[in-house]
C-alpha cells in the first residue's frame, strides 16, 4: 500500500467530520412492540415509533435521510457524508470495484488504497450509485392494464407494457432513472425515481485484513472487530458533486439501549410468501443454490491456492461465494427447525382464518391454491430456467445462467439480446433492455474491467461440466453446446476465440443489428445465440406462472390491507427502506454478549491466535497500537431489522447523525429472510467512534513522522 496518511489527509478528514461531521427457536412469536420492519419511506412506522419511543420523525427528517442514502448497482448501500460527494460504504461492498481496479502491482483489495489528493482518486470501471429522489404510487395505472378474460401470457404482456410506458414517460420527463417496483408480490406498484452517478472514484480503503478481521470463521458471528469501511466520491461534469443532503458524523457513536435507524436497500425477503412457496424454498431452491455455492467455493479455493496472483484475481468472487454459502446454510437451517416452521404455519393460519371469516374476501382463499399450482410449474421449469436463462432471480442488473459462467458470456448475451430487443416496441422488451435502463446497461456492457483468460476458462469449464452432469452428456443441447469437445477444450476454444475482451469491440458491436452480429462470427456470441431460443422459452414459462402468482398475491394483499390496515410493510425488493431498533446485546449459552466491542478486544483476539490468519493484524496496525485509545468502541449490535443488501447502510440517531455503518448480522439473524425475531438476532455495525479513532490516530502518526 502506498504511504498512508499525511498531514493534508488528516486535515481533510478533520474538516469532513467537523463540517459534515438466535437461537432460532426462542421468541419466534414476537410482541406487538418488537422493532420489526423494513418500511417504505413514503409509509414510515410513525405510530409505532411514537407509541414506543415518543419520537416521530418529521417529513423533513425523512427526506434528509432518504436523499443522503445511496444504492450501489453492485449490491449494497451507502450514504453521503460530505457536501463534496464523499460516500461511505462497506469495504466488502466496494470490494468488487477494488478487485476490478487492481492489478498484480496494485492489490487494492488486499492492501488498501489512499488518495492523497483528489487528483489521485481513481475512477471505477463500472460502478453506478443511485439516490432515491421520489416515490409515486402507480398501482392503479398498472393494474388497470389487466382486463377480465386475459390469459396469463396476455396479462403479463399487458402489465409489462404498462410498466415500461410509465418508466419511459418518467425518464423522458425528469431525466431520472425510473423503476416501477413491485410490492406485496403484486399487491402494489410504486415508481421510484433515482438520480444516477456513474463517475464514482475511489478515495480510501483499509487493508482487507482490517475490514474482514477474523475472515470466514467470524463471518455472521459476534463479537466482531472489523473496520469494514470504504470511501468513494461521486463526480458530475468532472468535478466533485455538490450534495445538499449528507450525514454529519457523531464522534461518540451510539449509547447502549439508544434508539437508532437504518436506511438502506435490503435485497430480498420472503416474509409474505405462502407456506407452499416457503416449502419449495426449503425443499428445492435452497438446496439447489447451496450445491452451486459449495461447488464454486471448492473451485475458487483450489484456484486461489495455486499462486498469490490467482488469489488476487479470485479474492472477491471467493468471498462472495463463501458469504452466500454461509448465509443460505443458515436460512435453510432455520426453515428446517420445527419451531420456526410452526411459527410460519401460525402466521399464515391467522391470516387465512381472518380472510375466511370475512364474507367479502372468503373467495380469496383460492389464491393460495393458485400460488401453489403456479409454484409447482415453476419448479418443473427450474432446471432449464436456472441453467440457460438466469441462475437466480435478481431485482436489478444482470445475473447469468448457471451453465455459462464468466464475464465473456455475459457480454455476448447482452449484445445479442440488445440487438434483438431493440427491434421490439419498448413495452415488449425484457426490462434490462428498456429505454429507461439503457444507461445502466451500457455502463455494465462497456466496462473496462480486466479479463483473465485462465480464470474465464476455469469458470466456463466448470459450468459446462456442471451443465453436462445435470442434463446428461447425451442431451441434444449439451452435445450441441460442447460441439464434440470436452468442457475444458470447448471453454479454451470459446475464450481464446472471442474478441469481446476488448471494450471498444463491444461498443462497436452494440450499435449493430442481429444480422451484423451474426456476420461477426464471434464464437461466444454464437454460443449465446445457440441457447437463446430454449432460454427465452424457459423465461416465457416462468413469467406466465409468475403472473399467476402476482394476481393471486394481489388478491391476498387486498384482503390483508382490509383486515390489518396499512400498517404492514412489504417484502424487501432492493429498494430504499427504513428500519429501526435499539443498540443492545443478547444472551447466548447462558452468557451475556455485550453490545459493544473495543480496540482492546481487537488486539486481545489477535494475540489469542498468535496473530495468525485470519486473525492477523497488518504491521501498520501493530505499530500504531500505542497511539490508539484502546477503550474506544469498535463494533456494536442492535436489533434493527436488516438483511443482505443492507451492507453499507448508515446507522443514525434521532438527530439524524451518522453513528455507525451496518456490515453484517449474527448467525441468529439469518432466518430473518422469512421471519423476524429480536431475541438473539442482531445487526452488526462499525461504530462511528471507531472510524474517527482509526483514521485520525493513523493520520497523526504519519504526520509526526514528517
Amino acid at each position: 500500500m502506498r504511504a498512508l496518511y499525511d498531514s493534508r489527509m488528516y486535515k481533510w478528514f478533520c474538516l469532513q467530520f467537523r463540517c459534515s461531521v438466535f437461537l432460532f427457536v426462542v421468541g419466534m412469536t414476537t410482541s406487538a412492540l418488537a422493532d420489526e420492519g423494513m418500511w417504505l419511506f413514503n409509509a414510515p412506522p410513525l405510530k409505532q415509533l411514537k407509541e414506543k419511543y415518543q419520537f416521530e420523525p418529521s417529513p423533513q427528517w425523512l427526506e434528509h435521510l432518504q436523499k443522503a442514502s445511496v444504492r450501489f448497482n453492485s449490491g449494497g448501500s451507502g450514504s453521503f457524508v460530505s457536501p463534496n460527494g464523499l460516500v461511505i460504504t462497506n469495504h466488502h461492498v466496494g470490494a468488487d470495484t477494488l478487485q476490478k481496479m487492481g492489478s498484480a502491482e496494485h492489490n487494492y483489495l488486499r492492501d488498501g488504497f489512499y488518495a492523497k489528493t483528489q487528483a489521485d482518486e481513481i475512477k471505477s470501471t463500472d460502478l453506478e450509485l443511485n439516490v432515491l429522489m421520489s416515490i409515486e404510487d402507480v398501482t392503479a395505472r398498472v393494474t388497470s392494464a389487466l382486463k377480465p378474460g386475459m390469459t396469463s401470457d396476455q396479462a403479463s404482456s399487458a402489465r409489462n407494457a404498462a410498466i415500461a410506458a410509465i418508466e419511459k414517460e418518467s425518464k423522458d420527463k425528469t431525466g431520472l432513472r425510473s423503476d416501477v417496483v413491485t410490492l406485496y408480490q403484486g399487491g402494489a406498484y410504486h415508481l421510484y425515481r433515482y438520480k444516477r452517478y456513474d463517475d464514482v472514484r475511489l478515495v480510501f480503503a483499509p487493508e482487507q485484513q482490517m475490514a474482514f478481521f477474523g475472515g470466514d470463521p467470524d463471518n455472521f458471528e459476534y463479537p466482531r472487530y472489523d473496520l469494514d469501511i470504504c470511501l468513494f466520491r461521486v463526480y458530475e461534469n468532472g468535478q466533485p458533486a455538490k450534495i445538499e443532503h449528507f450525514l454529519k458524523f457523531n464522534s461518540n457513536g451510539p449509547n447502549d439501549r439508544e434508539l437508532i435507524f437504518v436506511s438502506g436497500s435490503p435485497g430480498k425477503t420472503d416474509r409474505q410468501l405462502t407456506l407452499a412457496e416457503m416449502a419449495d424454498m426449503r425443499d428445492r431452491y435452497l438446496p439447489y443454490v447451496l450445491n452451486m455455492f459449495y461447488r464454486r467455493e471448492v473451485l475458487e479455493s483450489a484456484y486461489s491456492a495455486r499462486s498469490f496472483e490467482n488469489a488476487r484475481k479470485a479474492r472477491e468472487d471467493l468471498f462472495g461465494v463463501q458469504n452466500n454459502r454461509k448465509r443460505y446454510d443458515g436460512y435453510l437451517a432455520g426453515l428446517l427447525d420445527p419451531q420456526i416452521w410452526s411459527a410460519l404455519e401460525a402466521r399464515e393460519g391467522k391470516l387465512r382464518d381472518a380472510i375466511g371469516r370475512d364474507a367479502k374476501f372468503k373467495s380469496t382463499l383460492s389464491a393460495y391454491d393458485r400460488i401453489k399450482r403456479a409454484q409447482a410449474e415453476i419448479a418443473k421449469n427450474a432446471p432449464v430456467y436456472n441453467y440457460l436463462e438466469q441462475e437466480r432471480p435478481v431485482t436489478v442488473g444482470y445475473r447469468g445462467p448457471r451453465a455459462f459462467s464468466g464475464n465473456l458470456f455475459k457480454y455476448a448475451r447482452l449484445l445479442l439480446r440488445a440487438a434483438d430487443e431493440r427491434a421490439k416496441p419498448n413495452g415488449e422488451r425484457i426490462p434490462t433492455f428498456r429505454d429507461s435502463a439503457r444507461e445502466s446497461l451500457e455502463l455494465e456492457l462497456f466496462s473496462n474491467e480486466p479479463i483473465y483468460d485462465d480464470y474465464e476458462i476455469l469458470r466456463l469449464t466448470d459450468s459446462l461440466t456442471d451443465f453436462a452432469s445435470a442434463f446428461g452428456a447425451d442431451n441434444p443441447l449439451v452435445k450441441k453446446v460442447l460441439a464434440g469437445k470436452s468442457p475444458h477444450a470447448r471453454a479454451v476454444e470459446l475464450v481464446s476465440g472471442t474478441k469481446l475482451k476488448d471494450a471498444s469491440v463491444r461498443k462497436d458491436l452494440y450499435g449493430k443489428d442481429a444480422a451484423a452480429l451474426q456476420a461477426a462470427q464471434d464464437p461466444m456470441i454464437d454460443l449465446a445465440r445457440m441457447i437463446d431460443a430454449p432460454a427465452r422459452e424457459a423465461r416465457k414459462i416462468y413469467n406466465a406462472q409468475d403472473e399467476i402468482k402476482k394476481q393471486a398475491y394481489a388478491d391476498i394483499a387486498k384482503a390483508r390491507f382490509a383486515i390489518e390496515g396499512a400498517s404492514s410493510y412489504p417484502d424487501a425488493t432492493f429498494t430504499l427502506r427504513l428500519s429501526y431498533g435499539t443498540v443492545r446485546g443478547y444472551e447466548q449459552d447462558g452468557k451475556q454478549i455485550p453490545a459493544f466491542t473495543d480496540f482492546a478486544g481487537l488486539y486481545q483476539r489477535a494475540t489469542e491466535h498468535d496473530n495468525r490468519p485470519p486473525f492477523d493484524l497488518p504491521k501498520r496496525w501493530l505499530d500504531k497500537k500505542s497511539d490508539l485509545n484502546l477503550a474506544t468502541k469498535f463494533d456494536f449490535v442492535s436489533d434493527a431489522d436488516i438483511i443482505g443488501g443492507n451492507s453499507g447502510s448508515p446507522v443514525v440517531n434521532k438527530a439524524n447523525e451518522f453513528v455507525g455503518i451496518i456490515f453484517d448480522g449474527n448467525i441468529q439473524s439469518l432466518v430473518a429472510d422469512c421471519i423476524y425475531t429480536d431475541t438473539q438476532a442482531r445487526a452488526v455495525s462499525v461504530d462511528s467512534a471507531a472510524i474517527i479513532e482509526a483514521l485520525a490516530k493513523s493520520l497523526r502518526r504519519e504526520c509526526a513522522r514528517g
